[in-house]
Order: structure tokens, then sequence, then C-alpha cells
């Protein structure tokens, strides 16, 4: 059975969670539609800060696609590319959804799995994960919507080195190469990351929406209008700022102490 796909949330928090642990949380066409549908509906809230994304099982963060379904969900050309579309819905979905997004890695991260983690905005492993994208041993290719978050993450050597060699890498190389900001004991990886996904949470929302909207612009590599350039002063408006201020102000913030 391919994974489930459970959204629990403890505000201002929130958890996408792949669940199949008996195959390693892989995805069929539907976990892949059911985690496109997830991040529509966490994006569209405003009580949400942060989302954590993480497999069930502790062995799994999820080997991507469910190929033994492939014969029934990906063989005839209709199905291949509703399959596809499927994925890039996926990914569009996560990559763009509003809140930051934090992936908390344990064991296995490759394939489908791998790309997911790229489009998270941060993520943090395990020392025993294992990263990759095996999938010239089965014929098949990424797509660009597919490779594009990947690229965008690692550059193209990183990427051509991942699918030409077939090699799975482990949690050091996999933050040489930019691909985890973070590793952690795998008996504390979870408290750690979940520790960093409450950090983020406690900041200033529309600080962190706005970062990411602007980063994600930024890589579109074209000039940006006057409108754009406007909108990076609108903090100055918000409550989020005369609070921040205030703190800063007064010391309250640990972080500013000594400035």
């Amino acid at each position: 059975m391919s994974a489930r796909v459970h959204v629990e949330v403890d505000l201002p928090i929130a958890t996408v969670r792949l669940d199949g642990p008996e195959r390693h949380n892989v995805l069929g066409v539907e976990g892949w539609l059911a985690t496109a549908e997830a991040f529509h509906a966490l994006s569209a809230r405003d009580d949400v800060r942060c989302i954590a994304v993480r497999g069930t099982g502790g062995r799994a963060f999820s080997a991507g696609s469910d190929i033994g379904a492939f014969d029934a969900q990906r063989s005839a050309q209709r199905d291949v590319r509703a399959y596809s579309a499927a994925i890039s819905d996926a990914m569009r979905a996560v990559r763009t959804c509003r809140h930051p997004t934090v992936a908390i890695i344990e064991g296995l991260c490759v394939g489908g799995g791998l790309e997911i983690a790229a489009c998270c905005d941060v993520r943090v492993c395990g020392e025993s994960s294992r990263f990759g994208a095996p999938i010239n041993r089965l014929g098949l290719t990424m797509s660009h919507d597919e490779l594009e978050p990947l690229l965008d993450l690692l550059g193209p050597g990183p990427v051509l080195e991942i699918l030409l060699s077939g090699e799975l890498i482990g949690a050091e190389r996999a933050q040489v190469v930019g691909l985890v900001n973070r590793v952690h004991p795998d008996e504390s990886v979870v408290e750690r990351g979940y520790g960093l996904v409450a950090r983020i949470a406690a900041g200033a929302p529309l600080v962190n929406r706005w970062h990411k909207k602007f980063i994600r612009r930024l890589l579109e590599r074209r000039p940006l209008t006057d409108a754009e350039r406007e909108e990076a002063h609108e903090a100055f408006e918000t409550d989020d700022y005369r609070e921040g201020r205030t703190a800063f102000l007064e010391k309250r913030d640990p972080d500013f102490r000594g400035s």
C-alpha cells in the first residue's frame, strides 16, 4: 500500500506526514494528489506559521513514487501524463506554500522523497540519512518540473552527480553540497527539527512569508518592477514591525542582547 498523507495541526505549527512505513512511505498517484491538497489547504490558513514535513516510522522520509503501482497507474500514455501532472502539482504546492516549510528527514530520502524535500525551505536530517535518485537503473527520467527545485537548490554539478551515478549519498555529503541545512544525531533529529520549526513559527509571520516570496521571485532572474521593489517596504506598516521594534528597544528579545 502506498503512503497515506495526514495533516496534523497544533497551532501555530502544522505537520504533513507521509504515512506508509511498511514500504518506506512511498507515494502512489493518490498520495501525490493528497500532498498537493494538503499544502493548498494549509497555505490558505492564516493561523498556521510553519509546516513540518516528515515520514512515519523513523526509517524513511519517503522512497518516492510507488514503483509497484506503475503497471496500474503509470503505463498507458494518458496515465503517464496524469501521474506526472500529479507529481508536478504536489511539488508546486509545497514550493509555493505561503508558510515556511521544514523537512525533518529520518533514514531514506530518495526519488520523489528527495524532490519533496528539495521543495521545502529548510531540511534537517539524521546522521544515518541517505539521499539519492537511482532512477537511471529503471530507465526513467525526472521531468523538468521535478528537476527544477533540485537545480535551484544545488546547481547542475551535484544534481548531475546524483542522477548520473545513481549512488546514494550520506548526510555529511548532503550537507556539503547544500542538500540539507543541519545534521543531527538520529535519536534527536525529530526533537531538534521541531525545535527549529517552533523557532520559525515564533517569528513575524508576514515577514517570513515576504522573504519566501522575494527569494522565489529573485530566482526567476528577470528585472524587478517598481511595484515589486516597493512591496519590500510594506513591512514597516505592519503590527509585526511595531511589535518587533518595541521588543528590540526594550531588550526583551535575548537575540538582541548586546546590540
